[in-house]
């Protein structure tokens, strides 16, 4: 009964917090998620409660048993814990007492010298510590000698009687590493002072001693420390501190620990004041002070005296000594010992150190470097007991929480895919907003540009604008990737099935990297094999997205030599090039000898990664160059017959190419071969995957082979259909730009000593209808056009050519033969009618260069590579004097459709972007129509009150204060009550005749997500147009709602 009113109550709140919660935003299958999760998590805690049984009876088992086992433990090792504290507790207190012993004796020792100085130095006139120097200066030295020389002298024979004394005594002062005197020196006496010394007072940096009230210069050393004579001890803070605390008290003071100089070693100094005279005991401070004439220090070098007093002392087991002054309690010093914690830090004895100074407290403190033997017999009862306890509780306890971990893991991923499906959601409309935010100015960019075109401008000024619109409409290519990434990684991305010129995709791409090839120098062609068909059906648009990303990095990372586009039929290629190895096994006559040059047979005769560019097997495409076999015609006769063509595409470049263990990683998603790649050359490294994953969904593979330094070639192969006749005739003028007739039947000759190059050339010249000979020189080509008569040596009628092309390359080297010069006694000896044009063909050329060939007579154009079919046709109109005679864009084009459509039709622009909203206005009005603007959703909601006269909408999605979604509702709900009130039999104001009210609203933005296109459905919106307008998409809206069956004679 219980536990029914629980989930009585339970659901009575689950109704009641489904009342109070807001509109559901998400699905309805991630609320029920939401809702099972919560449900889940009930039952989990009512579970955890239920197993915190098991849990604290297995947790207390275990602890009585561990302080069982703790107990005896201890029991056993207690007698020997005690036994070797006893023992560290007397070696500690023996060398304390030693060291102790020690200092005191140092101490005693420094106190007697002390005495001596005070004795002998200053009560004594002259000083008798040196008893040799004074009876040496004779009289007449004296007269010859300046009287500060002989002062020097007498200093230097003090200092020297000090430090063989002091030398002479060490033995008894086992502890001080030397000892000085430092004499008390006024500022008043500081310049005699000097003068007799024959050195400047200096701080302990080196440096001379700031004035002061008075100094402390030593001026007596031991050898050991001589380093520091005509130092001022009261230029440290420490020494000065020592000094005064020593002279007030008259007793010996030491300082806290510090770094010796020099040595750089730790240690303390032992200072003693030194006294004119004797004191009384009740002397007070002024007069312990007036009395000071010097001070006599030693200085304890702690780390290797005590160092080797503990090795005299060192016992069976080892120890660690630590040597501490705890004058400060809260901060002790280190005098010797490790700073690390070693040894065993579980026993420790402390001896207290009286030194003589009872202003400073020392304390040594002892370990032993060895942890203490493991007790086995305690460990093995004590640790046997307690496994045993805890298996048998362990083995209880493992079934229920197993079960438990179990169902908690589950009720985890749930509440994860829960969550996952959540940022799913999240990011799709992070990337809708961020693709419409980004397409909405292009949008307008685009836009312009077309209406710039519709201008009168030159034809140059249109490849311009033509150049910068394709290269825009690659730039929203470019953004939208990110986009295919996110739709690849949900599985939603689709592609289309629609007919496309393959070559006129290529050319594109070739203009789109027409100008970096240029700047760089580099060779960029492309090349289609004859049995390609013309027209496919698939999707272009993803094509030339994968096109476009090889060859971008291509140039990207290209320097020098040559980028290769070639496409041809995947089982034409291979059973060519089978027959070739067949061949060649055999030892055919075929076999071609290999170079040993360092010019290689490719495009721009560098050297690729891949041989299959070579022309070698090149040439093997041609259908005029090599004999098909039998097995390959047959092949080719399959391939035409059947519906799907498998093409081959290859990227060739030689450029950085990609480091060997960088090329396992190439198509993982934003990866670069190299961390210092993405700095130097830029990129996100999402191309190289969204292509991969473009070429599976297209039914192919795609791989690489490179090299570093040399170069990379990336191969991929995609599956389409040939297009169908009827579609042909209708949809070819849509699909690529027509190439004028005028050249069919005209012949040309090409001047190129690369074969591969050459026939690059040759297959745009061959699109244009021109038949075309290939000749390695210029001299086979005078042969041609010099022939007697127009008749060859057949004695066949031979035409004169109408063109030659020179490659560059080989316009050099003709030059520096001479060749040209045979040109012009052909033209002046009349041996021809007419001379052929001259084009010179060059990927990059100085304006010297240029101005020669000119001036020269020899060049009549230039073409600048990459070549295109519609580039050279228009080059060669101007050459040859042809008029214009390219097709326009026809009579079939979407132009007239469109202005068929929308003439007279009165339609409405929403959109809160200027830019926008004048794109729009004059795509419409570009084909007829009458059309209004909006500003914002409230502005149209008040134009489009019924009655209206408006045959259309066109609405953007995104706007502020009320966006299109919104609006569209409110629209719909004036046309159902408008539409009641018709039925009902009720007339309108406005005196309308609509019998029902629908206007068409099509949705207008730059979001391409498959989400927004449902909410503009969902919503009541009709259509959908993404930012920028194009033709066809267009017209595939608007023709739904419009009469087409207009004629255009009409318009």
């Amino acid at each position: 009964m219980r536990r029914r009113k629980k989930r009585w109550a339970a659901g009575e709140e689950e109704a009641e917090t489904q009342k109070m919660a807001p509109p559901p935003v998400t699905s309805h299958r991630h609320q029920l998620a939401l809702r099972w999760c919560k449900r889940a998590e009930a039952k989990d805690g009512a579970k955890r409660r239920w197993g915190l049984r098991p849990l604290e009876c297995l947790i207390i088992w275990v602890v009585a048993f561990a302080f069982v086992a703790r107990f005896i433990y201890y029991y056993v090792h207690a007698d020997d814990m005690n036994a070797r504290r006893e023992s560290l507790s007397g070696m500690c207190d023996e060398r304390a007492r030693m060291l102790q012993d020690q200092f005191t004796v140092s101490t005693n020792h420094v106190h007697a010298l002390a005495i001596l100085v005070s004795s002998f130095h200053h009560r004594k006139s002259p000083s008798a510590i040196d008893q040799v120097a004074s009876p040496s200066l004779s009289l007449s030295i004296l007269w010859r000698v300046p009287l500060y020389l002989t002062l020097l002298c007498v200093v230097d024979r003090m200092q020297k009687t000090f430090a063989e004394y002091t030398a002479g005594t060490a033995f008894e002062r086992p502890l001080l590493s030397g000892v000085a005197y430092a004499q008390r020196v006024m500022h008043s006496e500081r310049e005699s002072f000097e003068r007799q010394q024959g050195w400047t007072i200096k701080t302990m940096k080196r440096e001379a001693s700031p004035i002061q009230d008075e100094y402390a210069p030593a001026i007596f050393s031991q050898e050991t420390i001589s380093y520091i004579e005509s130092l001022d001890m009261m230029s440290g803070q420490e020494d000065r501190e020592n000094i005064l605390r020593a002279r007030a008290t008259g007793k010996a003071v030491l300082t806290s620990p510090f770094k010796l100089l020099e040595s750089n070693h730790l240690g303390v100094v032992l200072t003693f004041p030194v006294y004119r005279s004797s004191l009384a005991a009740e002397a007070t401070v002024e007069d312990r002070i007036e009395a000071t004439v010097g001070y006599l220090g030693g200085a304890f070098d702690v780390e290797s005296l005590v160092e080797n007093l503990l090795r005299k002392l060192a016992g069976n087991e080892a120890i660690v000594v630590n040597v501490y002054d705890v004058t400060n309690s809260s901060m002790p010093l280190t005098m010797y010992g490790p700073e690390s914690a070693e040894g065993d830090m579980s026993l420790t004895h402390s001896s207290m150190l009286d030194f003589g100074d009872p202003f400073r407290k020392h304390v040594m403190i002892c370990r032993y470097l060895q942890n203490p033997p493991i007790p086995w017999m305690a460990i093995l009862s004590s640790s046997g007991v307690f496994i045993i306890a805890a298996l048998a509780g362990y083995i209880m306890y493992a079934a229920v929480i197993q079960i438990a971990k179990i169902e908690e893991d589950y009720i985890k991923m749930t509440e994860l895919k829960v969550q996952a499906e959540s940022a799913d959601v999240a990011k799709s409309q992070f990337l809708a907003t961020v693709s419409h935010e980004i397409r909405t100015p292009m949008n307008g960019v685009l836009g312009m540009l077309q209406m710039l075109l519709d201008t009168d401008l030159d034809s140059t000024q249109k490849d311009y604008v033509r150049t910068a619109q394709a290269s825009g409409k690659a730039l929203i290519t470019l953004i939208n990737e990110v986009l295919d990434r996110a739709k690849i990684e949900s599985g939603k991305l689709e592609l289309e099935a629609v007919p496309f010129n393959l070559r006129s995709i290529l050319d594109d791409i070739l203009s789109l990297f027409s100008g970096k090839s240029r700047n760089k120098g580099i060779e960029l062609g492309v090349f289609v094999s004859d049995k390609v068909p013309e027209l496919l059906i698939g999707d272009p648009g993803r094509f030339r997205q994968i096109i476009t990303n090889l060859v971008g990095n291509s140039v990207k990372f290209t320097e020098r030599g040559h980028i290769f586009v070639r496409v041809h039929l995947v089982e034409h290629a291979k059973l060519l090039f089978d027959t070739k190895v067949d061949a060649s096994a055999k030892g055919s006559p075929t076999d071609l000898a290999v170079s040993t040059s360092n010019v290689f047979n490719t495009l721009s005769g560098f050297e690729a990664a891949d041989d299959s560019n070579s022309w070698d097997k090149f040439k093997l495409l041609f259908s005029d160059s090599v004999p098909l076999s039998d097995k390959v015609a047959e092949c080719v006769a399959a391939t035409s017959l059947s519906d799907k063509v498998a093409l081959m595409v290859s990227v060739e470049d030689t450029g950085i190419g990609i480091p060997l263990p960088a090329q396992d990683r190439v198509f993982m998603p934003f990866m670069q071969a190299d961390s210092s790649t993405s700095r130097t050359y830029g990129g996100t490294g999402i191309g190289l995957s969204i292509s991969k994953c473009l070429v599976e969904l297209m039914g192919g593979k795609i791989n690489f082979i490179s090299q570093p330094h040399i170069g990379s070639t990336f191969t991929f192969t995609v599956v389409v259909r040939k297009c169908d006749k009827l579609l042909l005739i209708d949809r070819k003028m849509h699909l690529s730009e027509t190439l004028p007739m005028c050249f069919k039947g005209m012949k040309a000759i090409i001047v190129d000593g690369r074969p591969v190059r050459a026939a690059v050339t040759k297959y745009h010249l061959q699109r244009l209808g021109m038949s075309v000979e290939v000749v390695s020189c210029m001299k086979m080509a005078i042969r041609v056009i010099s022939t007697e008569n127009g008749y060859g040596r057949n004695g066949r009628s031979c035409r004169i050519p109408d063109i030659i092309l020179v490659e560059k390359e080989s316009w050099h080297c003709e030059a520096e033969l001479g060749t040209f010069e045979c040109i012009h006694d052909i033209k002046h000896n009349g041996q021809v009618h007419e001379m052929p044009r001259m084009v010179l063909l060059a990927t990059s050329i100085s304006s010297a260069e240029s101005l020669k060939a000119k001036s020269a007579g020899f060049v009549d154009t230039l073409i600048m590579k990459p070549l295109r079919a519609s580039m050279m046709a228009a080059s060669f109109q101007q050459v040859l004097g042809i008029g214009n005679t390219q097709q326009g864009k026809g009579v079939l084009s979407g132009g007239p459709f469109l202005r068929n459509v929308l003439s007279g039709k009165k339609i409405l622009v929403v959109d809160d972007n200027g830019v926008n909203r004048k794109v729009a206005e004059f795509a419409l009005k570009k084909y007829g129509a009458n059309v209004a603007c909006a500003e914002s959703g409230k502005i149209a909601l008040s134009m489009l009150q019924i009655p209206h006269k408006f045959d259309a909408c066109f609405m953007d999605v995104q706007m502020p204060e009320m966006d299109g979604f919104e609006v569209t509702r409110q629209i719909r709900q004036l046309e159902n009550q408008a539409n009641k009130q018709v039925n009902m039999g009720s007339s309108l104001d406005g005196g309308s005749g609509k019998s029902q009210w629908h206007l068409p609203i099509l949705a207008m933005t730059a979001d391409l997500i498959q989400a927004t296109y449902e909410e503009c459905l969902k919503c009541g919106m009709d259509g959908y147009v993404s930012k920028p307008f194009e033709e066809q998409q267009l017209y595939q809206a608007v023709a739904k709602f419009f009469d087409t069956n207009q004629p255009l004679a009409q318009n």
